[in-house]
């Protein structure tokens, strides 16, 4: 981010205008029995040549390998085009776009944003994001405990085949908020949820979530599951890869020709859309809904409008946020969102538009499909489940285990992949593996060879 210094003219100039003796004079208002001398604890200050070289020497530690690893992060190629748009100052450093008149090309960028999402998740409504994916879950999961107003429950069904991560946030927000959070079992023999998984007696139940693709890349029968969910009265929250949704079955129109009435809240990370990988982040999260429960959704949307003079015009919207109302009457605490996130996706799904979105899913698929039977043709490897899946897939060791078998691919220059032992002990030695569009075929052959030669080498 380029550096703009203030001269002592500068700073002298801009105290002069407000009437300020110094920068101290600014913060008089502090007692000073609660001010501290000197930051003991804060090391001494680098100079420009030495902050370099250490961001370097930390970055460096990030291992540059062929990535095959996924579990909710993804290596999309990321068009240079993006990044250099949203880093741009206009974008940059923009917050909040409180003064609509100040900020029509942010608020016209989000408007932009929210238009595109609700095309591809095929829903009414779009909120301006949220921190990310499973915060996202865990508004939703409040969101549809407001909605629901027939149920009184607090009881959402949340499938073990949700992203483990995003079980855990959403269990650490609502768990004091009187919502219980009833865990559902997979069919370990296709890696998914079933309406047989699902109580048989469920009684009164506020919200179902599904997730499409699943932690382990399946594809759930989200038209059963959809119909089960509002035939028993509650709300369907689904969770979705927005890559996916370009190829599979949009949302807002899961379910069967008689119900037809799709995913009631949608929410998921949006880090597939043209955000890296990054070390883990910043990514953000989306969120849509139907239209009769925008009232209750969480942040801030952007209306599209005309002035007195009839022309267009953009402006904040709905702004159920702790921070314009009553905090007893807002619908989330949120107070911010990750705009530049935003903006990078924004630029991203409009620069590859609809085709190019399908292209990237479709590569997507067809290269993980061809790495998954590669590798189950290798003696000792074997499928872990009989469903369909989208990008990712998960493979079970028959006598290595998973720590030698990334340990050894590491050292070939490979992120083999995610060990799911952690999450799911019960499958014992199993590995989930993602390839996208940015693998290429010779990439498969070095991970196969490389697969090969640790299997042969941890058997020996």
């Amino acid at each position: 981010m380029p550096f703009i210094p203030h001269t002592e003219e500068d700073v002298c100039a801009m105290l002069d205008s407000i009437g300020a003796s110094s920068i101290d004079a600014l913060f008089d208002e502090i007692p000073e029995a609660l001010r501290i001398a000197e930051l003991s604890n804060v090391p001494a200050a680098c100079t420009e040549m030495e902050i370099s070289r250490l961001m370097s020497e930390r970055a460096d530690r990030d291992h540059q390998g062929r990535c095959f690893l996924g579990a909710g992060a993804y290596e999309h190629h990321i068009p240079a085009a993006i990044w250099e748009i949203t880093t741009r100052g206009e974008f940059y450093s923009a917050y909040t776009p409180y003064q609509a008149e100040a900020s029509q090309g942010t608020l016209q960028l989000i408007y932009e944003y929210q238009s595109m999402m609700t095309q591809l998740m095929a829903m009414e409504v779009s909120n301006a994001s949220l921190y990310d994916g499973a915060s996202g879950l865990a508004e939703a999961i409040l969101m549809a405990v407001r909605a629901n107003r027939k149920s009184k429950s607090r009881r959402i069904l949340i499938p073990k085949t949700i992203n483990p991560v995003y079980r855990q946030v959403s269990k650490a927000i609502v768990r004091n908020q009187g919502i219980n959070l009833e865990e559902v079992d997979f069919d370990t023999t296709a890696g998914s949820i079933t309406t047989a998984t699902l109580p048989e007696h469920p009684g009164d139940i506020t919200a179902v979530v599904i997730p499409m693709p699943n932690f382990f890349g399946v594809i759930e029968d989200v038209d059963a599951l959809t119909d089960w969910a509002h035939e028993h009265g509650a709300l369907v929250i689904a969770a979705v890869n927005p890559t996916a949704m370009a190829l599979l079955t949009p949302p807002g129109k899961w379910g069967s020709e008689n119900d037809q009435q799709g995913a009631d809240i949608v929410c998921g990370e949006g880090q597939p859309l043209g955000i890296p990988m990054a070390s883990g982040g910043p990514y953000f999260g989306f969120m849509c809904c139907k239209q009769q429960y925008v009232r209750q959704m969480p942040g801030r949307i952007v209306g599209r409008t005309v002035d007195m003079e009839g022309k267009p015009g953009f402006a904040l919207t709905l702004q159920a946020r702790e921070q314009h109302i009553r905090r007893s009457k807002a619908t989330s605490n949120i107070c911010t969102n990750q705009g530049l996130m935003v903006t990078a996706a924004t630029i991203y799904m409009a620069l590859l538009g609809g085709q190019g979105l399908q292209r990237v899913a479709a590569a997507s698929h067809r290269h993980t499909r061809q790495l998954h039977e590669r590798l189950i043709a290798i003696d000792g490897v074997s499928a872990v489940f009989n469903r369909p899946f989208f990008h990712e897939a998960v493979i079970r060791f028959d006598a290595a285990t998973v720590e030698d078998v990334l340990s050894g691919l590491a050292e070939h220059n490979i992120l083999g992949g995610y060990n799911l032992k952690h999450s799911y002990p019960d499958l014992g030695e199993a590995l989930l593996v993602c390839a996208t569009e940015t693998r290429t075929e010779a990439d498969l052959d070095d991970y196969i060879q490389a697969l090969q030669d640790v299997l042969c080498d941890t058997t020996e």
